[in-house]
């Protein structure tokens, strides 16, 4: 039988956490030069925990890379609009390809 993950001790503390326990919130304190060894560890000030998240890397095409790419991007808008105008003409009878639809629940 396995243990439930909510259970499991590896990693239960790296995800964020609102409330930080005392030991956190004087090293916290130490860190930012607000307390020090003389400093009583009771009546701690209260410290705000902000989620700092990575942002999402944005890649950027190489200028190689670029001009084949518009080259190719030529074609296929012209196949675009050819479906563009096919599609008005279609849009009342049902898709060829479509799935027919399921039978009635009695």
């Amino acid at each position: 039988m396995s243990i439930h993950k909510s259970l499991k001790k590896v990693g239960a503390l790296k995800r964020h956490r609102n409330v930080l326990t005392r030991s956190e919130r004087f090293k916290t304190l130490e860190e930012d030069g607000k307390a020090t060894e003389a400093t009583s560890v009771f009546a701690l000030p209260k410290i705000r925990s902000i989620l700092v998240k990575a942002k999402a890397k944005v890649k950027e095409p190489a200028a190689g890379a670029a001009a084949p790419a518009a080259g190719a991007a030529a074609p296929a808008a012209g196949a675009a609009a050819g479906a563009k105008a096919a599609a008005p003409a279609a849009k009342g009878a049902p898709a060829a390809a479509a799935k027919p639809a399921a039978p009635a629940k009695k």
